[in-house]
Parts: structure tokens; C-alpha cells; sequence
């Protein structure tokens, strides 16, 4: 596709803080709900909850981080993971404390970020051609289109619903709103238009939620509330400094609480937990490069090199361990967000890194992202999820599907990964994209053999 902003490009400065709000609104909703999910699967509450801005605040550093060890040259940020939410369960739930627990996300996510370093030392002396080899397009394309795929779902379940409670129907009218102005904006809009149509899709799938959850109000329908605003009228109930500003709940100051409730079989269980998960989370960032290599037309895995972008992620999800307890991972919204609106200057991403940190401190903000409704984010992320699986399927232009060889990798892919299927062993789990791509590869491999004795 044609960029109207490459990676090195360096827009205005107004125009760098509007393009990294629209980032930061395409990545917030995921990054801000993975601390919720484990506050509700282990009961977390209070003063021990975890802390979503916190999180916010280590999707920042990460990103930092990972611009750092990718000298600049790579335009991703990184967000929350949502597959290392089983072992953050697990870290929880074995540990002999909650300020243990709190612990053990951090050695768990150094664990996993140690699994990165090794495979970067090793593609830095082996190269990435055996990669190219073992997940050439047939099977790198259906994989990435899967990374969208398999978020179709959550897209479409969210367009239906209203968190305050109001009609499906009401809901979908909003979140069609969303989307329907997106896409005008991205594919008629002027040239800032077309760059920033995520940020007018949200507001004007907002404002008719607002809209129709004042008449509900007024008029006593409940069907049409749509928007919860609980959380900015509890923030100024009572006024006071921490309504403007306040200090995220850090992950290392619960942590420095359990280090005596530390013990060799809790290790254990962390590695356990965490390593196998780490494994396979990096087929998601060869996927996701990949996609983004094809999108900007430019190899990511030789310029700044797959080396230096698996170390920038590991090291980033360790440090957004540290201070908001969630180990990071690139993100599928932000790639999708660059492919939409051609513009891939690194700048902008860096910028939304530094937003994310000050913002993390600012109350109204978080408050305000808390209240867009699920049915707007989901009419975005209709766009967004189907990018994805749209720039996975072009990969796959190019290649002969006439070959039965070549045919069936697609076709397995595609169906185990549509299908959704995922394998769980004990406390490991492999996700949908990880089984698609696993036997998508063993698939290529077998096949491949004919292909290999016709040679010789």
C-alpha cells in the first residue's frame, strides 16, 4: 500500500500528538481490560487489585524500550498480553501471598522475556533465513489472516453491547455508527482525515451513545442507556487532588512485600507456567512483523532485524511487568491502525508511548477511555480485526494454490484456526494462532518432502 507517512517521515507536531491519540485510543481498551480480567478471575480487590493504569503505564515503558533496542526503526507498540493471562492466574493462585503473587508476575515475565533473548542470540548467529524457510507466505499469510479471524468474536460481541445496560439493538445502532464513519472518513477523507478516522469514528459512535443514554435518562428507558458513567462521577465524588491526579497502583511495590513468601517449587511453578506460553507468543511476533513488513513495504526481520525486535519485546514485557504486573506483546490493533491510515512514522508511536505514561497519571483521562462503550470500540475494531485478516490474505497472493502442497497448508491453517482450536496441557495453553501455525508448519514440512526428492 501506498504510505502517506514512511517510517522515518516526521509529520507536524500537532498532527504527531492527534495521530498518537487515535493510537492510543486503538490500543487502551485491550490494554486497560487485562488487569480487570485477573482482578475477576482471582479476586483481587481493594487496595490489591491491580492496577489497569498501571498497566497503561508499563505498555508505555515497554514500547520505549523496544523503540530503543530497535533504534527507531520499527513502528510498534506494544500493549498487555492477553496470553500470558492464564499464568498471571497461576502466579496468583500458587503463591503463598498476594504480595507473592504480585512477585511472581515479575519473575514470571522475566522468565518469558529470558525465552526472547535466547531465540535473538540465536537468530543473531543463525540468520533468518531458516525462518523464511520453515514459515515461508503459505503459512505465515493464513496465520496473520487468523490473528484477525480469531478476533472476529470479540469484535462483533462487543458491537452488542451497551455497558449500562440498554437494548442489542441500540448498541449495534452505535457501534455501526462507529464504524460506518470510519470507514467513510479512511476511504473519502482529505488527507488529515484519512489519518486520523479512528478518532471521529469513536467520537461520533460516542456522541450518539451520549445521545441516546440522556433520552433514556430523561425519558426513563432504560432500553437506550448505553454508556456507563460511573466511573467519572465517582471520581469527582468527593472532589479532591487524586480526581486530577494520581499515582498508579506499581506492581514492584506490592511485590517487594513477598519476597520472603518465595520458594523454590513456586519458581517452578512460574517457569511452568510461563515459559511454554512465551514459546508460542513468538510465533505471534514473527506473524505480526511479518504483516507489518508487508503492509510498509520493508523487512522488518533484516532492517532493524528479528534479533533486535524479539529483544525490544522481551525486554519491554519484563519492564511493563515491573510496573503494571502485564507482560507485553505487539499488538494487532496498532498494526491495523497503521495499514488504515498510512502512517507508519515511528515518531507517532513513540509519542503515543510517552502519552500513554503521563496519561497513566492523569485520573479524568482513564476515567473517560473507561466509559466509551464496548459497542463503539467493537464497531472499530471491526475495521481493525478485519485489516489484519485482509494484509494476511494478500501475503498469499503470490503463491500457487493450484499445487496441492500449497493448497492444503492454507486449508488446514484456516480451518483449525477459524475452528478454534486450542490444546491445553496442565497450566499451558496453546492459543488458536499457535496450533494454526504449528500444524500449518508441520503441514509444509511433510508435503515439502516431494518437493525435495523431485529436486535431487
Amino acid at each position: 500500500m501506498k504510505l502517506i507517512y514512511g517510517i522515518k517521515d516526521k509529520p507536524k507536531f500537532g498532527q504527531i500528538i492527534v495521530f498518537a491519540i487515535q493510537q492510543l485510543l486503538a490500543i487502551m481498551a485491550a490494554t486497560l481490560v487485562v488487569p480487570v480480567i485477573i482482578n475477576g478471575n482471582v479476586g483481587l480487590s481493594g487496595e490489591y487489585a491491580m492496577s489497569s493504569a498501571a498497566a497503561l503505564l508499563g505498555a508505555g515503558i515497554g514500547t520505549l524500550v523496544y523503540q530503543l533496542f530497535t533504534r527507531f526503526k520499527s513502528p510498534v507498540f506494544l500493549g498487555s498480553s492477553f496470553a500470558f493471562i492464564g499464568p498471571m492466574c497461576a502466579a496468583f493462585a500458587g503463591a503463598a501471598s498476594i504480595q507473592a503473587g504480585y512477585l511472581g508476575l515479575i519473575i514470571g515475565a522475566a522468565m518469558a522475556g529470558l525465552v526472547y533473548v535466547v531465540i535473538a542470540i540465536i537468530v543473531k548467529f543463525a540468520g533468518v533465513k531458516w525462518i523464511s524457510k520453515l514459515m515461508p507466505a503459505v503459512v505465515i499469510g493464513p496465520t496473520v489472516a487468523i490473528i484477525g479471524l480469531s478476533l472476529a468474536g470479540n469484535a462483533v460481541g462487543d458491537l452488542q453491547k451497551a455497558p449500562a445496560g440498554g437494548s442489542v439493538y441500540v448498541a449495534i445502532i452505535c457501534g455501526l455508527v462507529t464504524l460506518a464513519v470510519t470507514m467513510l472518513c479512511a476511504t473519502f477523507g482529505k488527507k488529515m482525515i484519512r489519518l486520523i478516522p479512528f478518532i471521529i469514528g469513536i467520537l461520533a459512535g460516542y456522541a450518539v451513545a451520549a445521545i441516546f443514554t440522556v433520552i433514556g435518562m430523561v425519558a426513563d428507558i432504560p432500553a437506550l442507556l448505553v454508556i456507563n458513567f460511573d466511573p467519572i462521577t465517582s471520581l469527582f465524588a468527593p472532589f479532591t487532588f487524586e480526581s486530577i491526579f494520581s499515582v498508579p497502583d506499581l506492581t514492584f511495590m506490592q511485590a517487594i512485600k513477598g519476597v520472603t513468601k518465595i520458594n523454590g517449587e513456586y519458581i517452578f511453578t512460574l517457569f511452568v507456567a510461563y515459559v511454554p506460553v512465551a514459546a508460542v507468543v513468538f510465533a505471534e511476533h514473527l506473524a505480526d512483523h511479518k504483516n507489518l513488513s508487508t503492509i510498509i513495504e520493508h523487512d522488518l526481520l533484516e532492517e532493524p532485524g528479528l534479533h533486535n525486535t524479539l529483544l525490544g519485546d522481551g525486554v519491554g514485557s519484563i519492564a511493563g511487568a515491573i510496573f503494571g504486573g502485564c507482560p507485553n506483546t505487539t499488538y494487532g490493533e496498532s498494526v491495523g491502525c497503521v495499514a488504515i491510515t498510512g502512517n507508519a512514522s515511528v515518531i507517532t508511536i513513540t509519542t503515543t508511548a510517552v502519552m500513554a505514561i503521563a496519561i497513566s497519571f492523569l485520573s479524568p483521562f482513564v476515567a473517560f477511555v473507561n466509559t466509551i462503550p464496548s459497542c463503539v470500540m467493537g464497531g472499530v475494531c471491526m475495521a481493525l480485526y478485519g485489516f489484519i485478516a485482509v494484509s494476511g490474505l494478500k501475503m498469499i497472493q503470490k503463491v500457487d494454490l493450484e499445487k496441492n502442497r500449497n493448497l492444503f497448508v492454507v486449508s488446514v491453517i484456516l480451518i483449525s484456526g477459524i475452528g478454534g482450536l486450542s490444546v491445553t496441557f496442565g497450566k499451558v495453553t496453546l492459543t488458536t494462532v499457535a496450533c494454526a501455525l504449528i500444524l500449518g508448519i508441520l503441514t509444509n514440512l511433510m508435503l515439502g518432502i516431494k518437493d525435495k526428492k523431485e529436486e535431487k
